[in-house]
């Protein structure tokens, strides 16, 4: 039932947060907010932070369940296939870090213009059928949800989490640990409804794909039926 799904959710998200928040406490400094790596990188990073593998592994869990709504609800397949290839994208910009150091210099921004290239035209491509997609299940909670995910992840957390917002609130006392918690566990916040919102999506999709035969052998059904009585 939804309602258990949705106590579910409560419960792990509450979980994870408490579980971030006591490390922290028990051990300041263990979630690696920021920390050098090396002597040559003065401003630090966050890439190994568990706040940031919890997001990488979130994005993972919906590029890979939106490849299952592609696969076998193929009527959503218009609708999954954009989404996974999002997800895909954000799981590149979170590991840029170690693309960067262990690859190439921007290697992640090549990957990501090619992911993103491929989801426009095949949007465009199949735009009909994206239509077609959206009003057998809209209105969505889903897509309800992914959609206040991404306006997390794309508007609030650029807006709050900019470094100058940060320096001018704290002045002389600014920090920019405090700028990157802040910032890491609003995004953390998005992911975890974009989470919600891909479960919930692909129960709606299943369901659609369960039940579509049947209208259509109803409709034939009721037309066969029609057709016999109009004889007499």
């Amino acid at each position: 039932m939804a309602w258990i799904r949705y106590v579910a959710y409560f419960v792990a998200i509450a979980f994870i947060t408490w579980a971030l928040t006591q490390m922290e406490l028990a051990s300041p400094g263990s979630l690696k907010l920021h920390i050098l790596p090396n002597q040559t990188d003065v401003y630090g990073t966050s890439e190994y932070s568990p706040v940031e593998i919890i997001q990488a592994i979130i994005l993972a869990a919906c590029g890979g369940i939106m490849y299952w709504v592609a696969r076998y609800c193929p009527s959503q397949r218009p609708i999954a296939i954009p989404f996974g290839g999002m997800a895909l994208a954000f799981m590149i910009r979170e590991l840029d870090y170690f693309l960067d150091r262990w690859v190439a210099d921007n290697f992640w921004q090549v990957l990501i213009a090619i992911i993103g290239a491929l989801v426009i035209v095949y949007t465009y491509r199949h735009r009909r059928r994206l239509r077609i997609a959206l009003a057998r299940l809209w209105p969505s909670p889903g897509l309800t949800l992914l959609f206040s995910g991404a306006v997390i992840l794309f508007a609030f957390v650029r807006l709050v989490g900019h470094e100058p917002l940060w320096m001018a609130i704290l002045g002389d006392n600014y920090l920019r640990v405090i700028k990157l918690a802040v910032e890491e566990f609003i995004e953390l916040s998005g992911y975890f409804l974009w989470m919600i919102g891909t479960v919930e999506y692909a129960f709606q999709a299943r369901a659609i794909a369960y039940r579509e035969p049947q209208p259509a052998a109803r409709r034939r059904r009721d037309k066969r039926r029609h057709d016999a009585e109009g004889r007499f």
